[in-house]
């Protein structure tokens, strides 16, 4: 038998075909977790518009006194710079799945586009888990759009994450991203379950007396 010797330089072309086909992926996911965010963003400004010429518009995603878009959209919350919250999901969505055309279509992203994407996907997760616990302690209600784009954004966060530490742009995390890929379904169904508990704690009364 002849051993199969692997030169260094197909060891090197393997190593960048593999770190392209894990940005494709994580392309699909900018592009269609994008949407769905951009969507969602794109309704609740739409359903603001209305309220904002009427008053007494009742938002079609205002069901209950807890599922209730229009409580939040009154809030001090929904506007916390100033403008409301929508405007900037419609933005950054946007931006994110242009990123996702770009990674899908094979862009080679240098380092710096890797961490300008680390850094958005943390602002927005940290600011959707403000907004959650606004809507549970605070505002008292749940809003449905609002609610998808907390679903999206955790996904585009984690993932996004364990692509940078894998790929060495954070520094010395290569190590802590493999093995924390090796449980990425996990974590992600542990943190939805998380919320889940939280959102029926909170309105444990309510849920009880309706059934």
């Amino acid at each position: 038998m002849t051993a199969t010797r692997q030169t260094p330089g197909a060891t090197a072309a393997a190593a960048p075909a593999s770190a392209v086909g894990a940005a494709r992926g994580l392309g699909w996911l900018y592009v269609l977790g994008g949407a769905v965010g951009l969507v969602s963003a794109f309704a609740l400004t739409v359903e603001k518009i209305l309220k904002l010429g009427n008053p007494d518009y009742v938002p079609s995603c205002s069901l209950n006194p807890i599922v209730s878009c229009g409580s939040v959209m009154d809030s001090p919350q929904a506007s916390l710079f100033g403008f409301p919250n929508p405007l900037l999901g419609i933005a950054a969505f946007a931006a994110l799945m242009a990123a996702g055309a770009a990674l899908t279509g094979g862009f080679a992203a240098p380092r710096w586009f890797w961490l300008g994407l680390q850094l958005g996907s943390a602002l927005g997760v940290v600011f959707v888990h403000w907004l959650i616990a606004q809507s549970l302690y605070e505002i008292g209600a749940l809003c449905p759009y609002c609610m998808v784009v907390w679903a999206v954004t955790i996904p585009i966060f984690w993932y996004t994450t364990l692509h940078v530490l894998r790929s060495g742009h954070l520094g010395g995390g290569a190590a802590a991203g493999a093995a924390l890929a090796k449980f990425h379904s996990l974590v992600l169904v542990l943190w939805y379950l998380v919320i889940v508990v939280l959102v029926l704690q909170a309105f444990w009364s309510y849920w009880s007396s309706a059934i």
